[in-house]
C-alpha cells in the first residue's frame, strides 16, 4: 500500500481477517504516522513466534523484539500479527526468517530506523539469537535495551 493521503483503507483493520497461508501473501498494512516530524521508537514483541526447520519440518520457536523510528508511515498491528502468523507454515532457517521479517518491514514502511532481536529457543542444543537493523540509529533516539536475556536453560 501507498503511503499517501490517497491511500486505500487499511484492508484488515476493522475486517475479519484469515490468517495467510504463507509471507508472500501477507499484505502488511501501514497507516499515516499520528506524530510525523516526531522522534519516537514502537516496538512489538511477539513472545510465541513459530516457523518450520527447512530441514526436518519441526517446529522453531522464538521471541521476535521489533523496534523502529516511524517515518511517513506506520504498520498496523493487526497486519502485523496475521503477517508473523503467516510463518507458522513456513520452513526457513532462523537467519533467514529474522531478517528478512526486518528487511520486509524496512522496505516496504520506509521508517527512520528499524532493528529485529530474534531470541530463537534452542533445536538440537543449540539456541540461536539473530539481530538486524537497517543502520545506525538516528541522534537523539531513546533505544532501550530489548529485553530478551540470551538462553540460559532450567533454572
Amino acid at each position: 500500500m501507498t503511503k499517501d493521503d490517497t491511500s486505500p483503507q487499511p484492508l484488515h483493520l476493522g475486517q475479519a481477517s484469515a490468517l495467510p497461508a504463507s509471507p508472500d501473501e501477507a499484505v502488511l498494512d501501514y497507516v499515516p504516522n499520528p506524530r510525523k516530524g516526531s522522534l519516537y521508537l514502537v516496538r512489538f514483541a511477539a513472545p510465541e513466534f513459530t516457523s518450520l526447520c527447512p530441514v526436518t519440518g519441526q517446529p522453531d520457536f522464538a521471541h521476535l523484539v521489533i523496534d523502529y523510528a516511524p517515518g511517513d508511515s506506520i504498520v498496523e498491528s493487526k497486519s502485523l500479527k496475521l503477517f508473523l502468523g503467516s510463518f507458522r507454515n513456513h520452513a526457513g532457517f532462523h537467519e533467514d526468517v529474522t531478517v528478512g521479517i526486518g528487511q520486509r518491514l524496512f522496505d516496504e514502511m520506509k521508517p527512520a530506523w528499524l532493528r529485529i532481536g530474534g531470541y530463537w529457543y534452542p533445536r538440537g542444543g543449540i539456541p540461536i539469537d539473530v539481530f538486524w537493523q537497517s543502520d545506525a540509529p538516528p541522534a537523539g533516539l531513546w533505544v532501550p535495551d530489548q529485553g530478551v536475556q540470551s538462553y540460559r536453560g532450567r533454572g
